[in-house]
């Protein structure tokens, strides 16, 4: 298996959103990220150069290999806001119903704008799968 590109580094997170040229994904990016820190108590860190993760945990390859990765986390991209929930969607499909408007991928959720979805279901997706993942 190649080694992985996306770790986490030391540069700000808060100088990667304020680059974000659209507009409304900068001030989402922004808000995400107060949203994502008040429902983990992380300090948000920067993966790669796009992908604001909170928290880690040892994610287990079916392979079994093992490696630390972020439970919860986003990136403002340019056609959309990218979640990152590392749970299977089939976990909160009930949460999915009542979010708003989303598509999803493989591992992650895509938004247009913080306006298309409910905060408070969103604020519980997140709360729920961070204290999944981190429990100890």
């Amino acid at each position: 298996m190649s080694e992985l590109k996306t770790k986490p580094n030391n540069q700000s997170v808060e100088g990667f959103l304020n680059a974000v040229e659209h507009p409304v994904r900068k001030a989402d990016g922004l808000r995400l990220l107060e949203i994502f820190k008040s429902e983990t108590g992380e300090k948000p860190v920067l993966w790669g150069d796009s992908i604001v993760g909170f928290g880690s945990y040892p994610y287990q390859y079916p392979n079994g290999k093992t490696m630390e990765w972020f439970p919860v986390g986003y990136s403002p991209r340019k056609t959309s806001l990218s979640l990152y929930l590392m749970r299977s969607h089939k976990e909160y499909q009930s949460d999915l119903d009542a979010l708003g408007k989303y598509k999803t991928g493989k591992g992650c959720l895509y938004i247009n704008k913080l306006a298309d979805i409910d905060e408070s279901v969103l604020r519980k997706m997140i709360r729920e799968t961070y204290q999944k993942l981190t429990a100890s």
